[in-house]
């Protein structure tokens, strides 16, 4: 039967109703992306001329920036959100109604690979690692100096992907934004109930005891289909031993991601189209944990989640988490 769960971690209610997967036109399966087009793509190895300036990059060789034998590049955004002159807007005569701030910061994208693939799957478990240590060392400069640094993976024009070639982007925001700092509250709110537990690592500790929603498990990670999962075969990857931040020293679950990417093109037919990001404890966090979120496009958002922000899904995350496991 239908029921409402509550996610521990955002607060946030979802509607679990699998017998809806039985509807007609309900299979969840994803198409092959379609090829890359190499010479079209500014990613590309030997096309350095067709992005900004580079920021940074992995270079075995120590050849020249902007330059072929690379193996990771960071580049500016070509079309940033946020930039660190930003002017300051206008005051409007009305500003209890119309309220803006200049958006202060930086957009920047990460190249996960020099590789023409359109999946973080698809690269190499080695080439995943790396990329996500430079994802690493880019938060931590940023953090210095920010709010919140938020760091998203797009794959698939359905996930809001204009560029094929895997890539990250990292936003350095000058304000938390305002989900992010109800999970830190719901953190804090968490370790005084309990005397100084960490919420997220409890609910792994809990969810490791009963098994249900384990995905898979590592020395260093473990990938669970959250209790209050909004999308169907949504996943979290969070670590063994909790750490407030993502960009501190410490195993990143490179190869556990890399791992249960690869789980769900098997059990979904090819590489679905997927929103991924990093949550690592913003400014003023006493207690946080650090964590990845999955979310597979393979549905679509409608009035109810628009309307309401109550999610719909169709998958039971305990059948995700089962169908993954035998993938």
């Amino acid at each position: 039967m239908p029921e409402v769960r509550v996610d521990p971690l955002t607060g946030l209610k979802t509607i679990v109703a699998a017998e809806r997967a039985n509807r007609p036109n309900a299979g969840l399966r994803a198409e092959p992306a379609p090829p890359l087009d190499r010479e079209r793509d500014p990613f590309a190895e030997g096309h350095e001329d067709q992005t900004p300036p580079e920021l940074a990059a992995i270079r075995p060789q120590r050849g020249a920036p902007d330059t072929p034998g690379w193996t990771v590049r960071v580049v500016p955004n070509l079309y940033p959100a946020l930039a660190p002159d930003a002017p300051q807007p206008p005051r409007d005569a009305y500003p209890d109604l119309f309220t803006a701030q200049p958006a202060t910061g930086a957009h920047e994208v990460i190249v996960n690979g020099p590789q023409p693939v359109t999946a973080l799957a698809d690269l190499p478990v080695g080439q995943v690692e790396t990329a996500m240590e430079v994802w690493r060392e880019r938060m931590r400069l940023h953090a210095a100096r920010s709010s919140y640094v938020h760091l998203i993976v797009n794959e698939r024009r359905e996930a809001g992907a204009s560029l094929p070639h895997t890539h990250a982007q990292l936003y350095a925001l000058g304000f938390v934004p305002a989900g992010v700092a109800r999970e830190r509250e719901r953190f804090a709110a968490y370790a005084v109930r309990t005397m100084g537990g960490n919420l997220l690592a409890d609910l792994v500790q809990e969810e490791v005891r009963r098994r249900d929603r384990i995905v898979a498990i590592d020395d260093d990670a473990v990938v669970t289909a959250p209790y209050g999962s909004r999308l169907p075969y949504q996943l979290m990857l969070a670590p063994r031993r909790a750490r407030d931040r993502f960009e501190d020293d410490g195993p990143t679950g490179a190869a556990l991601l890399h791992d249960v990417l690869g789980r769900l093109a098997r059990r979904l037919g090819a590489n679905p189209p997927l929103n991924l990001w990093v949550r690592t404890a913003p400014r003023g966090a006493d207690q946080f944990c650090w964590r990845i979120d999955i979310l597979p496009r393979l549905t679509h958002l409608a009035g109810l989640e628009l309307g309401t922000g109550l999610h719909l899904n169709i998958v039971s995350p305990e059948q995700a988490a089962a169908d993954l496991r035998e993938a």
